[in-house]
């Protein structure tokens, strides 16, 4: 509203218009459709209004017979209806009326559970819903206990007249042993002289007359505060189980809770106007609830049948629209598949649980781990700490950018350095600052997206594929199945290894070394479980092309974040696991960050979890100390950095193409097409040197080209003769000598 301390209300009319002069300035005095000057008011408020906005109220004026506001030059006047509410008075008025029907509500619910206790009403209603249901097990099932049900109630009415009997022949006998005792004891202190006879029953008059009096004095205010005590009871029961229209609602109340129970549940469910949910309710059926709704750490959960026809997936895919029914916030309500298509399985959280996450990490300050139990990950959503299992187990880990996939990385390399018997080994093929923390914690750490970098990755991983096959015969030689903490303990070699390739995707995909670094992670990942080694992989894309699937399908440990579609999911969950509702792609992207669905971790098939977070910011840097102390630990057992002690192999960053074809080639010459194939198996040489695995007969021909060794044609068959080859050979090696006089 504008305030215009020049602006006059101008007159009101017998239907309550009021003319304002809205203006700047005036002209001349405003007048009214008579003719008659207006006497100036001051005014507080007013609307300026735009000529369509004038030109519409003046038709709605019209039409209620109000006389319509004329323009007066150099200024602009125009009709507004002016309504004023206390808002004082609003709230305490929508205060009576709220609690006055949630007493009304009270009184309805009492009325309704005595006439269902009464009649029987919860059987009736499950048998209705059971026969709309076409369940012929549970109508049978609910009509037996119905029939149950009267047949006990039948009977205990039977029984009450013997039932009054037996209560006035107890009563009766016991007045009768009272003034015997009574007697007796009157008796007994006239023939001792303590007293007279008469006193004792004289002393019982008198306590009874207390009794009496004290029960008048109580039963007065008792009578007088009842209706008040019912009243109150009333309006406790409709508030639990009433509901306020919307137009009593406060601004006070926007925050305010709800019970979740099956009542809840049911008008949540109807809010989403799913036609089969609607008809169900309106026929007057109750949900079937497996799990009715109870308390289950920091929510409450529920298990129920759907009407036929919706599937647990179709509400899940509308978790937003449910939570508002819920009172709560998308990431508070968890909707998934339960045993069957059309079972839902409903966790609600209380409100706000869960906006603290998964809380601190709880080594942050002090602590060691034993990698053979687990390192701490983070919190279910019912609030239960949850640990990663290493030690016989693989782990893969993805989602979309930017949903906590590193984090989670971070977290189980974290609990892993505390563990002083850990090496570590972690390759990055980006340029990303997410791990350099770890850096003086590691025996081999690689950073950096360069084609040196991809090939140090891919000399480590041949590195740690050999240490799977020496650990092999170590647990050979010391007649043991698998690494125990002894063994790894005892300084022979066994000592867990945790490797972590972060983006494997981008090593994996590599075009050049990419082939080699997936056949060693699916080897790996295979043989390595046993023998202490865990391989985990972090990746934004697990798909057929970026992750090969004898890797997805050997690591038994899985770490889904938000994704895209069923693929993904399956890639990190396991084959089957949207079909049977163990969904990442019902995680919303943003909303639920730091939140996964992981399998692996716990008996269940599945859990959702919230990740501890570990910050590795300049500001806040949280893996740092971690490592200080991890590092720490290890001196004070008086050990070294383990695998330090090995030299990381080294990585050849060039050979000579010359020496390489002078020792593979004899004295004949050999087509150029069949060379790169004796270069590749050059065993003494060149075994590991990627560029030979890849090399054509083509791009050989080219190679020798910039060499000075020229290959002819011969009948299309391009022989390479190692005279000219071992001739190129010997004016390099001149040059050099010429170079270094």
């Amino acid at each position: 509203m504008s305030t215009l301390d020049n602006t006059q209300p101008d007159h009101n009319d017998d239907a309550g218009a009021t003319v304002y002069d809205l203006s700047a300035r005036r002209a001349a005095p405003a007048t009214n459709l008579a003719g008659a000057e207006l006497e100036p008011q001051h005014v507080v408020d007013g609307v300026i209004l735009t000529d369509e906005e004038n030109a519409e109220l003046d038709r709605r004026i019209g039409r209620a017979g109000i006389a319509r506001v004329r323009n007066v030059p150099a200024r602009v006047v125009h009709t507004v209806r002016v309504v004023r509410q206390h808002e004082p008075t609003v709230k305490a008025t929508r205060t009576v009326l709220g609690n006055s029907l949630y007493v009304v509500q009270g009184f309805e619910s009492w009325a309704r559970r005595a006439w269902d206790a009464g009649t029987f009403g919860v059987y009736r209603r499950q048998i209705k819903a059971a026969e709309a249901m076409g369940d012929r097990e549970a109508l049978r099932e609910w009509t037996e206990r119905k029939e149950l049900a009267q047949e006990r109630r039948h009977r205990r009415l039977m029984d009450l007249p013997g039932m009054a009997a037996g209560v006035a022949q107890v009563t009766a006998g016991s007045v009768a042993a009272l003034l015997v005792v009574l007697l007796a004891i009157s008796a007994l202190v006239e023939i001792t002289d303590t007293g007279r006879f008469l006193a004792v029953w004289e002393g019982i008059l008198d306590a009874i007359g207390r009794i009496i009096t004290a029960v008048t004095v109580v039963w007065t205010p008792f009578i007088l505060t009842l209706p008040a005590l019912v009243l109150l009871g009333a309006w406790r029961e409709g508030r639990r189980q009433g509901t306020a229209p919307g137009w009593l609602s406060t601004a006070a109340e926007a925050d305010a809770d709800v019970t979740i129970d099956e009542t809840t549940i049911a008008r949540a469910l109807e809010a989403l106007r799913i036609p089969q949910i609607t008809a169900y309710i309106k026929q007057g059926l109750p949900l079937q609830y497996i799990t009715t709704a109870r308390k289950d750490g920091r929510g409450t959960h529920a298990v129920l049948r759907l009407p036929a026809g919706v599937t647990a997936e179709k509400i899940a895919r509308r978790r937003g629209d449910l939570a508002t029914g819920l009172h709560r916030l998308s990431k508070e309500v968890w909707p998934t598949t339960g045993s069957e298509a059309g079972i839902l399985d409903l966790w609600v959280a209380d409100k706000g649980a869960l906006a603290e996450g998964a809380g601190a990490y709880p080594l942050l300050e002090e602590g060691i781990v034993d990698i053979f139990k687990g390192v701490p990950f983070g919190r279910t959503l019912r609030g239960e700490p949850i640990t990663c299992p290493v030690l016989e187990r693989n782990t893969i880990g993805g989602g979309m950018p930017g949903q906590g996939k590193s984090s989670a990385a971070r977290c189980v390399m974290a609990g892993a350095a505390l563990d002083p018997t850990v090496e570590m080994r972690i390759w990055v093929p980006d340029a990303n600052f997410d791990f350099e923390a770890f850096k003086p914690r590691c025996s081999r750490y690689v950073m950096g997206a360069e084609d040196e970098k991809i090939a140090e990755i891919l000399e480590h991983l041949r590195e740690l594929h050999d240490e799977v096959q020496t650990r092999g015969e170590l647990l050979i030689k010391y007649e043991e199945p698998s690494v125990t903490r002894k063994l790894a303990s005892a300084g022979i070699g066994l000592h867990p290894i945790v490797a972590l390739l972060e983006e494997a995707h981008v090593a994996i995909q590599h075009p050049s070394y990419g082939a080699e670094i997936a056949q060693l992670l699916v080897n790996i990942v295979r043989l390595g479980r046993k023998r202490a080694i865990h391989l985990f992989l972090s990746t934004q894309a697990p798909t057929k092309d970026s992750m090969p699937r004898d890797v997805t399908r050997n690591c038994s440990n899985g770490i889904a974040f938000a994704v895209g579609d069923h693929v993904a999911n399956d890639a990190l969950l396991g084959q089957g696991a949207y079909a049977a509702g163990h969904r990442a792609t019902e995680l919303i992207p943003g909303t639920d960050k730091g939140t996964a669905v992981v399998k692996g971790f716990t008996g269940e098939r599945s859990e959702i979890v919230q990740v501890y977070f570990l910050d590795v910011s300049r500001t806040n840097d949280q893996v740092t100390p971690i490592i200080t102390r991890s590092l720490a630990a290890i001196e004070t057992v008086g050990r070294g950095l383990p695998g330090a002690a090995v030299a990381a192999p080294a990585i050849e960053s060039s050979r000579n193409l010359l020496e390489d074809l002078d020792a593979v080639m004899g004295e004949e010459p050999i087509r150029v097409a069949d060379l790169p194939a004796l270069l590749a198996l050059l065993a003494q040489h060149a075994p590991r040197w990627t560029p030979y695995k890849s090399l054509t007969g083509k791009a050989l021909r080219d190679q020798l080209a910039e060499l000075g060794v020229k290959v002819p044609s011969t009948k299309n068959t391009y022989p390479v003769d190692p005279v000219t080859v071992r001739d190129a050979l010997a004016r390099e090696a001149t040059a050099d000598l010429d170079d270094e006089g």
